[in-house]
């Protein structure tokens, strides 16, 4: 490896790892408030760019490049809907967190339905996050960073052995964060590294760009790739069996966002700790026009990877990517980057990873400490006591979501749709729960609780029981299974069981109601007046969205 490498890669992360320690030095406490809400002190950028490098890890880097290369331009729909989806947190649903003045997810629900329901959500968000997101983003990071810096070559190693060591470096690091810093920590060192990765991304876009050009001009490049593949470059997609056909916006790829964006305690939580309703609304919606805008950095790289491949390493070599898309970013990456800036980027890469990784396990204490142990285990716990079981949570879930992250995903294709059919168990029952909640303040909790457990149900009998694909002497499937044949797509499967609960909890709320109706308090934690600008600035984002998508839509 380049020594070059080596070096930018430690000066950037070290410099990272000062300034927040530099940041934060004497405003860390041990009390409810300072340890998971920062002392409900995060202005609009500060807000924005955690919520941005929260999301942006290798999920999307290596998971959603690698989706463009084999799938095309289409797999936008997970980034640009996105910046819909957060309009939509910044004017409907921050309001109403805000004036509950709550911590977590689960605790808006349990005043909506009440405990039992927070109970039930808060150990499934815990679950989920421990052996679904966690590992998913622990292993594309290692196998990103592998590609990148050949890591495998130069330790000589195999590609499991090194998987594992970078699973368990990035998890011992991340912990520290999370654990002895807490939200105000992680908050600042997503700052950062969120202005290194725009930097770094927007770098392999340009250096993709010259490198598929060859000697010819950026429109030769696109010109190229549009004659060798000319459905990678629509918005759109149109074709049979697409993993995102275009009916797929509108049912499970459109709830996935929304939940995501709306819902989702490992990424809104930066938003309870907003000093404002308006440093929060200026926050969400700065950073849905960067989502909006994130294609450049998560999708273009891979559009552009095929003929990159094609120029340097042969046709031969840029088809047999095609069955290895989680590869194809790091590879990018070391082809097109000299050294020194790879190992800034590495950097970049590493950061990003652990801010995913030290905010989910930031989120995850968060729900333990105040919706298992101060709610049943111990309700009078010191705030001493509450941050110190948060940590224990925080060192449980890292511990065994690092055991988890190889044996999960390990030798799986398609990863990034594989991630999102495994997110869609526990998004979609909550969020009909959620919905619903809102919009009828009738339904009593236990309504909820059986509508949340019959759909985690269907999707865990969806998900991990399709049916058997079978096929005819020629080798032709006449059949893909029971949800195949019946949904198409498994997007269609979770918009078709939100529906159902939807309509379940409605004949259930007829005769299972709250004694009175449901009026939500005002906690008076924060100043609730709205940011001026709010719905005229939303207004332009989502006219944004429309114009992207006409845009490339043929």
């Amino acid at each position: 490896m380049d020594p070059l490498t080596v070096i930018s890669f430690l000066l950037f992360t070290g410099l990272v790892a000062v300034l927040t320690w530099r940041l934060t030095r004497g405003r860390l406490d041990d009390t409810e408030e300072g340890f998971f809400l920062a002392g409900r002190s995060l202005t609009g950028v500060v807000i924005a760019g955690s919520l941005l490098l929260t999301n942006l890890s290798t999920e999307q880097l290596v998971g959603l490049n690698g989706g463009a290369y084999v799938n095309g331009l289409a797999v936008m729909c997970w980034e640009v809907i996105a910046g819909a989806s957060l309009v939509i947190l910044a004017l409907f649903f921050l309001p109403r967190y805000l004036k509950s003045g709550i911590a977590t997810v689960p605790q808006f629900l349990e005043e909506r339905y009440g405990s039992g329901v927070r109970a039930v959500t808060t150990f499934v968000f815990i679950i989920a996050y421990m052996l679904i997101l966690l590992p998913f983003v622990l292993f594309l990071g290692a196998k990103g960073l592998n590609g990148m810096l050949n890591l495998e070559g130069m330790l000589g190693w195999s590609e499991i052995q090194t998987i594992w060591t970078i699973v368990i470096f990035i998890g011992v690091v991340g912990s520290a964060y999370a654990i002895f810093g807490g939200m105000r920590a992680v908050a600042v060192s997503d700052t950062f590294n969120g202005v290194g990765l725009l930097i770094g991304g927007l770098m392999i876009t340009f250096f993709a760009f010259l490198a598929a050009k060859g000697d010819g001009s950026f429109a030769d490049a696109f010109a190229q790739l549009k004659a060798d593949k000319p459905e990678n470059l629509k918005s759109i997609a149109t074709s049979e069996g697409h993993p995102v056909h275009w009916t797929t916006l509108f049912t499970g790829v459109l709830l996935l966002n929304f939940f995501y964006w709306t819902t989702n305690q490992q990424i809104i939580q930066r938003t309870f700790a907003a000093k404002s309703l308006a440093e929060g609304q200026k926050g969400v919606l700065l950073a849905s026009f960067f989502k909006i805008l994130a294609p450049l950095i998560l999708v273009v790289p891979g559009l552009l990877a095929y003929q990159v491949f094609t120029n340097r390493l042969g046709h031969a070599e840029a088809q047999a990517m095609l069955g290895d898309d989680g590869a194809v970013y790091g590879k990018l990456v070391r082809e097109v980057l000299p050294g020194w800036l790879t190992g800034f980027f590495a950097a970049v890469v590493v950061g990003s990873i652990l801010s995913t990784f030290n905010s989910v396990l930031n989120s995850s204490a968060t729900l333990f400490s105040l919706g298992v142990y101060k709610k049943i285990l111990k309700p009078a716990a010191s705030q001493h006591q509450l941050v110190l079981s948060g940590r224990v949570c925080s060192a449980v879930v890292a511990a065994l979501s690092v055991l988890a992250a190889p044996l999960v995903f390990y030798g799986k294709d398609g990863l990034f749709n594989v991630f999102q059919e495994l997110n869609g168990i526990y998004f979609i029952p909550i969020l009909a729960i959620m919905l619903f909640g809102l919009f009828n303040r009738r339904a009593d909790g236990l309504s909820a609780l059986i509508t949340i457990l019959t759909g985690l149900c269907a999707m865990i009998i969806g998900t991990f029981f399709p049916g058997k694909q079978v096929t005819d002497a020629a080798g032709e499937v006449v059949s893909g299974g029971w949800k195949a044949d019946i949904f198409q797509s498994g997007f269609h499967y979770m918009g078709a069981v939100f529906a159902g609960c939807l309509i379940l909890q409605f004949i259930l709320g007829r005769t299972m109601k709250r004694p009175g109706l449901y009026v939500q308090r005002d906690a008076q934690a924060v100043d609730l007046t709205p940011w001026k600008h709010a719905k005229k600035v939303g207004a332009g984002l989502l006219v944004l969205v429309f114009v992207l998508y006409a845009a490339f839509a043929f």
